[in-house]
């Protein structure tokens, strides 16, 4: 008898059927070469049916196995991974397979996993409860485990899979984790930079060095696959500023045992900066000419060449080539290099394309977003005309839903050579939010804040907030929805409801309550350019603190409006101190004393609330490179709103702000802020104090909330001063300088600022006389109003402390004012932002 194994398949050979010249068989060939698989016996066999075991040997034509067909039976068997050992024998004139079944794991449990969930793991290992045991398996989900590892930024993983036998042919499995400490980069440099700094271009890039704020993000873990994504990042920035040649040759990357750390270095090779020498734009299609697409582009002659800039040229001219009929019409850039002038000479070429059309859209990894909400983003449905800038547009916009971690749009062949599948692969990710925030500014105090958000509400794309405020001055409650796509159509429907509680402080006398609700309708009318439509509807109402609230209690002993000038102290009272009641018995003026509010104050509050309707909209000019931390680009918002659609008041206010971010030197970026308004009364209704422009530091750093314009003066003479009563005209600007901390890591988000304001405020328009019930002596009460309304330029100087903190953004602000009206409070130090918990 011959056994046969693994190993020892060359024993097989004996089995090979020789021919003779008579035509017959050796002898012991011949009982190999008549075997059937039929009479193949199987033994060890309990989980897998023995004619399971017989379907891996394949006969011949005729029915009969030979050694090579054993042989392949062998292997086949071996590679099912359903046995540990798998041998043949031959007995007579049968073959024997006896297998040893590999045993059924009964669970897999993981140990030693604090930083990553079971549940993470065991999608990842392909050993599976009552799945066959396979040792080359468990060694791979090991090294998987070992991975998912050293993406999080833990290099130092040890995997330990131990295998646990139990009764019947069952085992339990246990990956044992040694986490091991995160392995961060201690050090990004860079190699071949002379345009722009070290600093500069770790701006650019998503792997920053390791410091004391690690904790709060994960730049710092190193992760391969983001070295190579930053590599493109850098390539894009300098391609964004001139240097057309350049290449990041390579990310090096190499861990230091002494600083238990990698170290990062990019090699560059910038080659020189290009300007644009000359735009021009030719067309090989008859009826189309180049030139009637220039107005599309965004390169300008003598400007830096831009590629990003050259790709938003071609696909807003073939967007267009595609609205005037030419769907297939396809923008081509070239460019010739001037080595000697440095310069670039850009030819847009418009040529006929391939003829293809969209056959169908599919739509792969969407679990939760309705495919409707991702089919809205495409400008382009099935059976239109295959246009590739129009699919590179809806790739940007389903990327800028924030709704998936990752968004791939691949075509693959048709039905036909003329049709393409438009292959959308999504991933999604979660898009709600609740957080607990908290914080403190030298304007609004203490206060916190509970919201819950959903940026893809239902799944239907619909965004739905809710807030709570609770604060030293401001409180308050609001909802918001907002349906980006009205009725199908790309008009986005927003929906605010508030109720608002400003409380009375050091700025003002009195609180002021809000409650009300706003819709609108926002349109974009170009990539830089968009529209929104509000309507406004709320009522307001004043309230006082109970110290003022009592003194108004008095009016009906007449003594509300007893305001007696320094000569009826003196003649009429006879010098008594009039703050003293119980020596001059007027309580009224012991009121004033501890501060009572100005006339306008007061005839909101008898009055009552006021219910105010207007229309308005904003229009915004936005071509910022970045809407969070801007360095370059100009932002103008012009609002107007009307009231008087119903309602109590009436008036039209304007108002334009714009900003201008242009980046100097060595990472210096200045800022040209502009703004000014206007507030007109539209027919016989007097505009309300509440309804003026109320500024302060956010016209002129250096003055206090509410502390710039028109104030009341009634009674400076005896060095009190009331409140700030607003005006209807003003205008600012300020020039600043930001800058970064070139000695603390990038990482850290601090900047510092150094900025010259400069602004004015008046024309207050609201009441100022009114004749008050239960006057006391009409010859001594003042019952008008006397206001300060000096339009002198008010001008400060300051610096700044600026931090993108990962708690919110903070910013301290210390200015010295250096021209001011005799009656505006200043306020040198101003401290505002928010903290999350």
């Amino acid at each position: 008898m011959m056994r046969l194994t693994l190993r020892g398949l060359l024993a097989l050979i004996i089995l090979a059927p020789p021919m003779i010249a008579s035509g017959g068989r050796s002898a012991i060939a011949a009982p190999a070469a008549t075997q059937s698989v039929a009479a193949i016996t199987v033994e060890g066999n309990r989980r897998v049916e023995a004619e399971t075991v017989r379907s891996y040997f394949k006969p011949g034509p005729n029915g009969t196995l030979d050694a090579g067909q054993v042989d392949d039976g062998l292997k086949a068997l071996i590679e099912t991974g359903l046995f540990s050992d798998v041998k043949i024998d031959r007995q007579g004139g049968h073959l024997v397979v006896r297998v040893v079944e590999n045993p059924v794991i009964g669970r897999v449990a993981f140990e030693g996993n604090k930083k990553i969930k079971d549940e993470q793991l065991t999608a990842e290992v392909q050993s599976k409860p009552r799945g066959t045991l396979s040792r080359p398996m468990v060694q791979s989900d090991a090294q998987r485990i070992a991975e998912v590892y050293r993406h999080s930024g833990r290099y130092d993983v040890r995997v330990t899979p131990e295998i646990i036998e139990q009764p019947n042919n069952r085992v339990d499995l246990v990956f044992t984790v040694e986490e091991g400490q995160k392995t961060g980069v201690k050090a990004v440099s860079f190699v071949g930079n002379n345009a722009f700094s070290a600093s500069r271009l770790k701006d650019q890039i998503k792997t920053h060095e390791s410091n004391l704020l690690s904790f709060l993000g994960g730049g710092d873990v190193y992760d391969g696959d983001r070295v190579e994504a930053d590599r493109d990042l850098l390539r894009r920035f300098y391609l964004k500023h001139g240097y057309a040649d350049v290449q990041v040759v390579a990310a090096l990357t190499e861990y230091d045992p002494a600083q238990k750390g990698f170290l990062v270095t990019f090699k560059i090779e910038e080659g020189q900066q290009y300007r644009v020498g000359a735009i021009d734009f030719k067309s090989s299609i008859a009826t189309l000419d180049g030139k009637s697409l220039s107005g599309f582009s965004h390169v300008s002659v003598g400007s830096l060449y831009n590629v990003e800039q050259v790709e938003k040229s071609i696909e807003e001219m073939q967007i267009e080539a595609s609205r005037r009929g030419y769907a297939f019409a396809v923008v081509r850039p070239s460019g010739d290099r001037n080595f000697e002038a440095h310069t670039v000479s850009v030819v847009f070429s418009i040529d006929e394309g391939p003829r293809s059309y969209i056959e169908r859209i599919n739509i792969r990894g969407n679990t939760r977003t309705r495919d409707y909400v991702i089919r809205r983003e495409f400008d382009i449905s099935e059976g239109d005309a295959y246009n590739r800038a129009l699919v590179d547009r809806a790739e940007r916009r389903l990327k800028n839903l924030d709704f998936f971690k990752e968004v791939k749009i691949t075509t693959e062949p048709g039905s036909s050579s003329d049709r393409v599948i438009l292959v959308v692969n999504l991933e999604e990710k979660s898009t709600g939010d609740f957080s607990v925030s908290g914080g403190y500014s030298t304007t609004d105090g203490a206060l916190a804040q509970v919201s819950i958000s959903e940026r893809n509400f239902l799944g239907r794309g619909l965004f739905a907030k809710a807030s709570v405020t609770y604060g030293q001055y401001a409180r308050g409650v609001s909802l918001s929805f907002i349906e980006p796509y009205l009725l199908d159509y790309r008009i986005a429907l927003g929906l605010d409801l508030y109720y608002r509680q400003q409380l009375a402080n050091s700025y003002v006398s009195y609180g002021v309550t809000t409650v009300g609700f706003s819709p609108r309708l926002g349109f974009q009318l170009r990539e830089d350019l968009s529209l929104q439509l509000r309507y406004s509807l709320y009522q307001q109402s004043i309230s006082l603190p109970s110290y003022l609230a009592n003194c108004n209690n008095n009016a009906s002993n007449g003594l509300l409006a007893f305001n007696p000038t320094p000569a009826y102290i003196q003649n009429v009272l006879g010098g008594a101190d009039p703050t003293n009641s119980t020596s001059s018995g007027y309580y009224g003026w012991g009121c004033y004393a501890d501060g009572e509010s100005s006339l306008p104050v007061r005839m909101e509050l008898a009055n009552g609330a006021a219910l105010t309707s207007a229309l308005g909209y904003t229009l915004t000019y936005n071509t910022l490179d970045n809407n969070k931390n801007p360095t370059d680009g100009l932002l103008i918002d012009w609002k107007q709103d009307f009231a008087g659609v119903g309602g109590d008041v009436s008036y039209l206010k304007t108002a334009i702000d714009a900003k201008y971010f242009t980046p100097l030197v060595s990472e210096i970026v200045g800022v040209m802020h502009l703004q000014a308004g206007m507030l007109n009364q539209v027919g016989n209704t007097q505009l309300r104090m509440l309804d003026q422009f109320q500024m302060g530091p956010n016209l002129v750093r250096g003055f206090a909330s509410n502390g710039i314009g028109p104030r009341d003066i009634t009674y400076a003479s005896l060095g009190v001063t009331g409140d700030a009563l607003g005006g209807t005209k003003y205008w600012g600007a300020s020039y600043e300088l930001q800058m970064p901390f070139w000695f603390l890591p990038k990482e850290v988000g601090l900047k510092g600022a150094v900025y010259a304001d400069a602004g004015s405020l008046w024309g207050y328009q609201g009441p100022t006389s009114w004749a008050a019930t239960g006057e006391v002596n009409s010859a001594a009460c003042k019952c008008g109003l006397q206001y300060d309304d000096t339009q002198v330029v008010r001008s400060s100087v300051g610096v700044g402390l600026i931090w993108a903190s990962p708690f919110g953004p903070l910013r301290f602000d210390y200015a010295v004012p250096i021209t001011k009206g005799k009656y505006d409070i200043t306020q040198e130090f101003r401290f505002g932002g928010g903290t999350s918990f």
